[in-house]
C-alpha cells in the first residue's frame, strides 16, 4: 500500500520525501516524475525533477561547503561516516523493504546482503583514509619525497537503478572520506533510497551542503550537472552510450572521468572442470533478474562436457522460483522498469528469428505477468550476433562450445567489453594459463562475486576508464601530491 503526500511517499509503512535534497534542505521541483514498481506496477509516487536550476543550487552548496570538510583530519570525517553506517545498519528493514518496491530486486537479497554492504562501504572507507591510504617517503639524491592525498573539490556521482544505494555509497563513501563534497543523481528509475540516505547525513551530523541529491532524468539534471564548471569529478556507472555524453560535456571543463560501462562477461567451463560446481555457479548469473554488469553471461564450455554440462545446468535452473521479490523464498523476481523488460523482450526474439535455439525460457512469464521474464538459455547462437556480443542486462544467456584453449581464449575476447570474467577448471596450471589471455577487470576461479573493497575494480575496453577500490578510489577523488623536501638551507 503506498499512500500519496504533497511532499513524499509512504512506502511499505515507510515515509520517504520526493523532494531533491539540497544543502542540508528539502527542495522541491514544479516539475515531476512518475515512480512506479516493478513488483506489480502500483504508482509510489511523483518525484521533484530537476534540471540546471536545481543543479546550480547543489553544486553551489557543495562548493560552499567545501573548504570546512576539507578541513578536516581523516579520523574527523571518518567519525561522520561511521554514525550514518551506524543509522543504515539499525534501518536495515526499512532500506531493504523500500528498494525492493523501487527496483524490484530480492528483499531476501536485500536484507542478507546488500544493505549490510552499504554500512560496509562507508566503515571500509572511512578507515582506509585513516589507516591505509599512505605511501612510504623515498628518497631522491639526498632529497625527501612526501606522498599525500588531497580533497579535489565537489565530485558528481551519477549511480544506476540495479542496486541503487549499495553502488551510490560504493562512489559516495570514498568521495566523503577523501575531503570531497557531493552532489549525486541517483537514478530515475529508483530514486528512493537515496532521499532515505540523504536523511540519516542529518542525524548523523554530516554538515549541509556536503552531499546533496538531485533527482531527474539524465538528459535533463544528468546533462546539466557533468557540464557544470564547478565540478572536480565526475563518477558514472551506466551504458557506454551515455558515458561517451559525458565524456564529451566533461571535456569542455576538464573534469576528470570514472567510468563503470557495460560488461558481456565470458563464463568459461574448461574440460577438466567440477561440473556441479560449474552448473551451480552458472545458474547465479541469473542472479538480480540478470541485472548484475559482473555476470558471466557467455558460457563457454568444452565439447567434451557440453551434454553433461547442459544437463546439470538445466536440473539446476529448473529448480529456481519466480515470483514477488518480496517472498523470501522467491529466486527471480521482475525486470526494474517495462522499457527495459521490452528491451530485453527484443533482444531474444531478434535471436529466435534468426534462428537461434532457445532451449530455456525466451518470454514473459505469462502466469505472473507484468514485468517477469523468465530465466533463458540460448544455445550455439551465432558468434557475432547481437545476443553474444551487446550487453542484455536481463535473464539471458548463452552457450556455445569449443575445442581448444586457443578457440576459448579468442570467444572470450570476442566482444568490445572487458568487465570480469569467470573460469571453472580442475587444474590449477590450467586455469592459470587461461586468466593471463583474458581481457578482464576481474576474474573469478572457481568462484562467482567474490568482493573485497581493498581491491580494484573497473573494466578494461569498453567496460570503463578506471578504478575504484581501496587507494585506487582516493588516487580518483583526491589530487594526489608528491612534495620533494631539501637537506639544505634549514636555518634551525
Amino acid at each position: 500500500m503506498t499512500t500519496i503526500e504533497a511532499t513524499g511517499v509512504e512506502v511499505a509503512g515507510v515515509r520517504v520525501d520526493t523532494r531533491h535534497f539540497i544543502d542540508g534542505l528539502r527542495v522541491a521541483s514544479s516539475d515531476t516524475f512518475r515512480n512506479t514498481s516493478p513488483v506489480d506496477g502500483s504508482f509510489l509516487g511523483d518525484i521533484s525533477r530537476g534540471g540546471q536550476a536545481e543543479v546550480d543550487l547543489a553544486v553551489q552548496a557543495a562548493r560552499d561547503a567545501f573548504p570546512a570538510w576539507a578541513a578536516l583530519t581523516p579520523a574527523q570525517r571518518g567519525a561522520i561516516l561511521h554514525r550514518i553506517a551506524d543509522l543504515v545498519e539499525v534501518r536495515i528493514e526499512q532500506f531493504a523493504i523500500v528498494e525492493t518496491m523501487d527496483n524490484g530486486a530480492l528483499l531476501r537479497s536485500h536484507l542478507r546482503g546488500v544493505m549490510p554492504r552499504v554500512a560496509h562501504n562507508l566503515r571500509f572507507f572511512a578507515d582506509y583514509a585513516i589507516n591505509d591510504l599512505g605511501h612510504p617517503d623515498f628518497e631522491t639524491r639526498g632529497h625527501n619525497n612526501h606522498v599525500t592525498w588531497d580533497p579535489s573539490g565537489v565530485a558528481a556521482l551519477i549511480t544506476p537503478w540495479n542496486a541503487p544505494l549499495m553502488l551510490a555509497t560504493w562512489k559516495i563513501a570514498p568521495a566523503l572520506a577523501a575531503g570531497d563534497t557531493v552532489v549525486l543523481k541517483p537514478a530515475e528509475w529508483t530514486p528512493l533510497t537515496a532521499s532515505l540516505f540523504a536523511e540519516l547525513t542529518v542525524e548523523a551530523g554530516l554538515p549541509a551542503g556536503v552531499f546533496n541529491v538531485v533527482n531527474g532524468y539524465g538528459n535533463q539534471a544528468g546533462a546539466a550537472l557533468v557540464a557544470h564548471p564547478g565540478l572536480s569529478r565526475i563518477s558514472f556507472t551506466g551504458s557506454v552510450p551515455t558515458a561517451k555524453s559525458i565524456a564529451r560535456a566533461a571535456a569542455d571543463n576538464l573534469t576528470p572521468c570514472s567510468f563503470e560501462l557495460g560488461g558481456k562477461s565470458p563464463f568459461i567451463v574448461l574440460g577438466d572442470a567440477d561440473l556441479e560446481l560449474a552448473a551451480s555457479l552458472a545458474v547465479e548469473q541469473y542472479d538480480n533478474a540478470g541485472q548484475v554488469c559482473l555476470s558471466g553471461t557467455r558460457i563457454l564450455v568444452h565439447e567434451s562436457i557440453a551434454d553433461a554440462f547442459a544437463a546439470a545446468f538445466a536440473k539446476k535452473a529448473g529448480e529456481l522460483r519466480q515470483g514477488d521479490p518480496r517472498d523470501l523464498q522467491t529466486d527471480i523476481g521482475p525486470q526494474v522498469h517495462q522499457t527495459h523488460f521490452d528491451r530485453i523482450k527484443g533482444f531474444v526474439d531478434r535471436a529466435a528469428a534468426e534462428g537461434a535455439d532457445i532451449v530455456m525460457g525466451g518470454e514473459p512469464n505469462a502466469e505472473l505477468g507484468g514485468l517477469y521474464f523468465r530465466p533463458t538459455l540460448v544455445k550455439q547462437p551465432a558468434v557475432d550476433s547481437e545476443i553474444v556480443t551487446q550487453e542484455v542486462f536481463g535473464p539471458v544467456l548463452t552457450m556455445q562450445t569449443f575445442a581448444t584453449d586457443d578457440d576459448v581464449v579468442a570467444l572470450a575476447n570476442g566482444t568490445e567489453f572487458g568487465l570480469a570474467a569467470v573460469v571453472v577448471s580442475g587444474n590449477r596450471d590450467h586455469a592459470n594459463t587461461i586468466t593471463k589471455q583474458l581481457v578482464a577487470g576481474t576474474i573469478w576461479v572457481n568462484c562467482f562475486f567474490v568482493r573485497d573493497l581493498r581491491a580494484p575494480f573497473g573494466g578494461s575496453r569498453k567496460s570503463g576508464v578506471g578504478r575504484e577500490g581501496g587507494t585506487w578510489s582516493f588516487d580518483f577523488y583526491a589530487d594526489v601530491k608528491n612534495t620533494v623536501v631539501s637537506p639544505h638551507g634549514w636555518k634551525e
